[in-house]
């Protein structure tokens, strides 16, 4: 299959990382239903709870897919020189063929949120927005480039919660987490090809247990049983503090990648580490039940 026309298309949307959007969007149930919202449906299986739960699971495979997919349309010069191996330098996908896909890929996502309600609809197109404009600018921004690609990630997160408006109007300052947590990894992953960036790798550390905190503190304020989000971020820890430290000893861009992987693939235990703070830890469990397809995924195809 690796060979195939398909498996090189399948490449351009980073498919391990799709399921690290998916978990976004459920945990941005997880915290509607924090508010009583979305509590009965959950309990009763509710139609249009599973519907709207398809829906947006649907939307953010399309915006995801369809963004990084675009990330090797506007690279794929500097892949040729840098990662001559990557689908569209390589020959294997056409640059042409790739930008089209990319567009109906973000197109299929819009419309699928629109199914749901119109605020979920907008904020899939902001999400496509930010997604392109990090393609083709906010890469090259040494500051706001992180910030750029983590409100991304705080748009498919709030995409989840926008199943239930009224709770998104109160609680959407969360979307400040995702938002830290990916511009972390934005910064530690410029040192991916050339090495040699230390201090973005503190900075990056210290921006991921700013994480830990605020979720710690946001399961202490939602829920008695606040304890039961530990073992969530004991996982956590466990995934992205050994790689970071490797990487900033090394300083080697094998490691680097290494470290910026595991994160990546850590944004499911972000996300069930939420999950579980706002709804308790059998939907936390529910979520991370996505991290071994990511992980099966990520050895089938690249993440960076």
């Amino acid at each position: 299959m690796k060979n195939t026309k398909l498996f090189a298309y399948l490449q351009l949307t980073r498919p391990a990382n799709v399921i690290t959007a998916i978990a976004d969007i459920w945990a941005g149930f997880a915290i509607a239903g924090a508010w009583d919202y979305m509590a009965t449906n959950w309990v009763y299986g509710d139609q249009q709870f599973w519907w709207n739960l398809l829906w947006l699971s649907l939307s953010t495979i399309g915006l995801y897919a369809g963004g990084v997919a675009f990330n090797d349309v506007a690279d794929a010069d500097l892949d040729a020189i840098e990662r001559p191996e990557r689908p569209i330098p390589s020959g294997r996908a056409s640059k042409k063929a790739a930008f089209w896909m990319s567009c109906l890929l973000l197109v299929f996502g819009v419309i699928c949120a629109f199914q749901v309600n119109p605020i979920a609809g907008f904020l899939a197109i902001a999400v496509a927005v930010c997604a392109v404009l990090y393609d083709y600018w906010g890469k090259h921004q040494r500051i706001l480039g992180p910030i750029n690609m983590g409100l991304c990630r705080s748009g498919n997160l709030l995409l989840g919660v926008s199943v239930a408006p009224e709770v998104l109007e109160k609680i959407w300052p969360i979307g400040l987490l995702p938002l830290i947590y990916v511009a972390a990894i934005t910064m530690i992953s410029r040192g991916e090809v050339h090495g040699k960036n230390r201090k973005a790798l503190f900075a990056g550390g210290g921006m991921y247990a700013s994480i830990f905190l605020a979720i710690f503190g946001l399961a202490y304020l939602e829920s008695p049983g606040y304890l039961q989000v530990i073992p969530f971020l004991a996982l956590l820890g466990y995934m992205i503090f050994p790689p970071l430290a490797k990487a900033i000893r090394t300083q080697e861009p094998k490691f680097i990648g290494k470290s910026v992987k595991a994160a990546v693939i850590s944004l499911i235990i972000v996300n069930a580490s939420l999950a579980s703070a706002f709804s308790g830890w059998p939907i936390g469990i529910i979520v991370l039940l996505l991290l071994p397809i990511s992980l099966w995924l990520a050895k089938k195809f690249a993440v960076t």
